[in-house]
């Protein structure tokens, strides 16, 4: 689905059904050098058992019309500025990796928007490491080839969906590097890793939100580990699922496990 937000176009996926703002709303927002095909299997669950479902691009991803923004700040307000172009007033609003603080900052920068908030592969701070951020800087494709590495629970991971032809490593790779292509940023992945870096406000927004909130941690995430989602997931009195046998790429590698989470989540 195609919608001017912000004054510029940006596309959100509906998980295969028209999208009806009188059901309840369930958002998907994806982290740094993704788009919402990330969340296309939760998305389609969700969309044929009840909810109107947004799976965004974030502006200058994907099929949404850039620049990037700016912030974790921005993206939070872009957000809410979504919902309201659709019509929907309340909604439940789930982010993995930089979108996890995206939708920390949305539902805390309007509570009375934010019906569940649902984090998956979060942490704070998302501090990156300098060899990292400088790799990302003058060799991003080397750069994305170590956080493919270090995004998987194995060097041979096996999708949680298996059919012919399926690599867990070589789609998300290719993900990327299309992500990257497509962009009218000069380095959309520095710019997106250097987002997550920079975000301080993460137990303040913590404070003000009021919604029930749900932490999913898995355990062999490398790159938000389950430890680094303590302190935020304490701030906001959230309610852990463990996600077993899987890395940062949980939505991929455990998507049965996941669904049973959000589902859990949804249901309370």
């Amino acid at each position: 689905m195609q919608v001017t937000v912000q004054g510029r176009e940006a596309y959100a996926y509906t998980g295969g059904r028209d999208f009806d703002p009188a059901l309840p709303c369930l958002v998907f927002v994806h982290g740094a050098l993704h788009d919402h095909s990330v969340f296309t299997l939760l998305a389609r669950w969700f969309a044929h058992h009840g909810h109107s479902v947004l799976a965004v691009d974030l502006p200058g991803h994907g099929r949404s019309g850039g620049p990037a923004l700016p912030s974790v700040e921005a993206a939070g307000a872009w957000v809410l500025a979504l919902l309201s172009a659709v019509g929907v007033e309340r909604a439940a609003l789930a982010g993995h990796s930089m979108g996890s603080l995206i939708a920390l900052e949305a539902a805390a920068q309007a509570p009375e928007r934010a019906h569940r908030l649902l984090l998956l592969g979060t942490a704070f701070p998302m501090k990156v490491s300098e060899a990292l951020l400088n790799t990302a800087a003058e060799a991003p494709e080397k750069a994305m080839a170590m956080v493919n590495v270090f995004s998987h629970s194995t060097q041979a991971a096996k999708p949680g969906y298996p059919g012919p032809g399926s690599w867990l490593h070589g789609g998300n790779l290719a993900l990327m590097r299309r992500t990257q292509a497509r962009s009218s940023e000069a380095n959309l992945f520095l710019h997106d890793f250097q987002v997550c870096d920079r975000y301080a406000g993460g137990l303040e927004a913590a404070a003000r939100v009021t919604c029930p909130s749900h932490v999913l941690a898995a355990d062999r995430d490398v790159m938000t580990a389950p430890k680094q989602a303590q302190a935020l997931s304490q701030a906001l009195k959230a309610q852990v699922h463990r996600i077993p046998a899987a890395g940062h790429s949980m939505m991929a590698e455990a998507p049965d496990a996941v669904l049973a989470a959000l589902r859990a989540a949804l249901a309370c």
